[in-house]
């Protein structure tokens, strides 16, 4: 069943368009790897998901409702938690209040989400602006998965961390992914992993959709004509 349904949609940064009738969706217990080269659409596809953007034409439905007339906090309050590129911890409150913070009653818990990364229980008492890059990105995680979410988008989650820390995000995806229990939309350019975790993928180019199917499916042809540098 279509947990995400993303049809048609075009987006503008002032006069400028940005997405030109893109579609995509997410089943439950899915995940789905949105791809393509920098500057794509893939950051404004999210944006426009998340009503960060507002997007003309078609329309994006979660779960059965339609978001086009939601704002941003009300389609976060159906049920998608967004890990934001550049993570955006709050600097000022610690891991644990950070976690706190917008949680949701649920199965995703303190405890559970601590048992997901025990490096956030080990420091829950520190300030969050005291934590190196990767420790941000469990805690960006973390508290996405506190507001226990239906889908959980991940924008970059990897980007620019130490390839251990870059280790230990990718099993708690697949851990996530092995559970069923969540749907999610991933941005990364890592293919190798993406091919452990994703069930599909979507790949957009100059703000179009020019492939989507099975990972399986996605050849290395295809991905050096719309991936690759």
């Amino acid at each position: 069943m279509s947990l995400l349904k993303v049809s048609n949609i075009a987006a503008y940064y002032g006069s400028a368009q940005a997405l030109f009738d893109v579609s995509l969706n997410v089943n439950e217990g899915e995940v789905v790897a949105l791809l393509g080269r920098n500057g794509m659409g893939k950051s404004t596809t999210i944006k426009s998901i998340c009503k960060m953007l507002n997007y003309k034409n078609g329309d994006i439905e979660f779960n059965g409702t339609s978001c086009s007339l939601l704002p941003s906090h009300k389609v976060a309050q159906l049920g998608i938690g967004l890990v934001p590129e550049g993570r955006r911890c709050f600097p000022n409150l610690t891991v644990y209040e950070n976690l706190i913070v917008a949680a949701q009653t649920g199965d995703w818990d303190f405890k559970k989400v601590t048992e997901l990364f025990p490096r956030l229980d080990e420091r829950r008492n520190q300030s969050s602006s005291t934590l190196s890059g990767g420790e941000q990105q469990m805690l960006a995680i973390g508290r996405a998965l506190m507001t226990n979410p239906k889908l959980l988008i991940l924008d970059e989650a990897t980007e620019g961390l130490a390839p251990i820390v870059r280790q230990e995000i990718w099993d708690a995806i697949n851990r996530l992914k092995l559970e069923g229990n969540i749907s999610i939309l991933i941005v990364d350019k890592s293919l190798k992993e993406l091919n452990q975790v994703a069930d599909r993928a979507v790949i957009l180019e100059r703000g179009s959709n020019v492939w989507q199917g099975d990972m399986r499916s996605l050849t290395p042809e295809i991905s050096n004509k719309y991936i690759g540098v």
